[in-house]
């Protein structure tokens, strides 16, 4: 019997369509299976500096299983030479996958068109302690005055990426306020960071929180650039009383307490956007304590299915 036109297209577009679920469903699995949730260690400064072994096993008894760094001072992670460090964790089954570390102007030589051996060093304890990202939490302000400088430092983010790679290893950007705020020659800051860096050499680590009260709304920005922010800063925000952490009259607060669409991100970053790097960071307590506050992000997390 013989088969229409029709009847052909009809059956191979369901085929078609099967093939498709498939694949988005081992996607998705994949995408799962590289899927942490952390703590940003910044959230628990004090107590990393009073006790930096003591804290880690805190969280590793709470339930994390892997943290990211905000402290690497003269060759060294809260005190502890790389191996040191790695073994640390290692022994209280701790995974350092990322840390912040500025990246200045001056880690870049002009003269040599090359990184500083500093600069080349940082990269080289980063993957000692196991870090898969290097992360660089800020932008030089005299690299955002006009738009050749910008462009002139983006091209150094792109060797940066390169310069991590050939350790097994990607660069990253994690925004804060100024990147909403500011613009050059009309155009956000931070749409051009992300149209001047290459995705395949950059990450970026999307702060949910710290964009509020500059005007940035993480779920536009995440629909915005699909599939460009690996990582997140997962943080909620409440009216401050204060100034705020950024300035702007906010400050963070446990997870689901506050006004940003916090699972809603995630989700959409889970689902669509490529994210598999769920870093839970607070940085204002509201007369808990920090640790207190650790405790009860990770459970909201998991609640949410993290």
């Amino acid at each position: 019997m013989n088969t229409s036109r029709r009847t052909f297209l009809k059956q191979s577009s369901f085929a078609l369509a099967g093939v498709s679920l498939l694949s988005n469903r081992l996607f998705a699995a994949a995408a799962a299976s590289n899927e942490i949730t952390g703590i940003q260690l910044y959230s628990v400064r004090d107590d990393m500096k009073k006790d930096p072994s003591g804290t880690l096993k805190q969280l590793a008894d709470m339930g994390y299983k892997y943290v990211e760094h905000a402290n690497y001072v003269n060759g060294k992670f809260y005190g502890y030479a790389p191996v040191d460090f790695k073994k640390l964790l290692d022994d209280l089954g701790l995974k350092m996958y990322s840390g912040h570390t500025v990246m200045n102007k001056q880690d870049w030589d002009e003269a040599k068109n090359d990184f500083t051996d500093k600069w080349k060093q940082t990269v080289a304890d980063a993957a000692i302690v196991g870090q898969q990202y290097v992360i660089s939490p800020w932008l030089d302000e005299s690299m955002r005055n006009n738009m050749s400088d910008f462009k002139r430092y983006m091209d150094v983010f792109n060797k940066c990426g390169e310069l991590c790679k050939k350790s097994g290893m990607k660069f990253g950007y994690h925004n804060h306020n100024f990147e909403f705020s500011t613009k050059l020659d009309g155009v956000r800051l931070y749409d051009l960071i992300l149209k001047n860096t290459d995705p395949d050499l950059v990450a970026q680590q999307l702060d949910m929180g710290n964009m509020y009260e500059a005007g940035g709304i993480a779920m536009d920005v995440v629909k915005q650039y699909p599939g460009r922010f690996e990582l997140m800063h997962v943080k909620d925000e409440i009216k401050s009383k204060n100034p705020g952490e950024m300035g702007g009259g906010y400050e963070s607060t446990v997870l689901g307490k506050g006004v940003i669409p916090v699972k809603e991100v995630i989700d959409y970053g889970r689902n669509k956007g490529g994210t598999t790097q769920f870093i839970i960071e607070q940085e204002s307590y509201q007369d808990k304590t920090p640790l207190e506050c650790a405790k009860e992000d990770l459970r909201i997390m998991k609640g949410w299915g993290y």
